[in-house]
């Protein structure tokens, strides 16, 4: 793998010439980031060139969804007093074409689990990692690490506990 390190994004990072495929992801980490950045509704994470060049990202935010999306064996544990649980949202995942199909997805998934279990232990609440998938190719991606389809909302679900699991913790 030529890049190994995924930092936070900074001003210093040029993300005009990122290209993944899709615009909207494309559209986002050109005009939009800096500016959810700015006003604390999304953190991004990059592996950027030696050049500075964005080649791919993901976002991670607060979220929140109602008990009654969440899947029955997690549901059925939780009070029924508790109308809306907390989650971490992988909102954007993307790779620049340059780089596809050599495991960066794979790589920035790994990394978005792992951040969002150690916040979840040590700073802020979360039971599981939610995703909105952009597509079918994303869907396939995201059941491929365990996600789950949540029903009615289009968005797929892995708890906290199986990501634990994944990690040996």
């Amino acid at each position: 793998m030529k890049y190994s390190k995924i930092v936070l994004l900074e001003k210093k990072h040029r993300k005009e010439a990122f290209d993944c495929g899709k615009p909207l992801l494309d559209n986002y980490i050109k005009t939009q980031v800096g500016q959810d950045s700015k006003r604390n509704l999304t953190v991004c994470f990059v592996i950027v060139n030696d050049a500075d060049e964005v080649k791919a990202y993901y976002t991670l935010s607060n979220y929140s969804i109602q008990q009654e999306e969440i899947p029955e064996e997690y549901a059925k544990r939780l009070p029924k007093s508790y109308i809306r649980i907390p989650v971490t949202l992988l909102g954007r995942l993307a790779v620049d074409r340059e780089l596809k199909g050599n495991g960066y997805g794979e790589f920035l998934l790994i990394d978005a689990l792992r951040r969002a279990l150690e916040i979840s232990k040590s700073a802020l609440g979360s039971m599981a990692v939610v995703v909105d998938p952009l597509d079918d190719d994303a869907k396939k991606f995201y059941e491929k690490y365990g996600f789950t389809m949540l029903p009615d909302s289009g968005k797929m679900f892995l708890a906290m506990t199986k990501i634990e699991k994944a990690f040996g913790e």
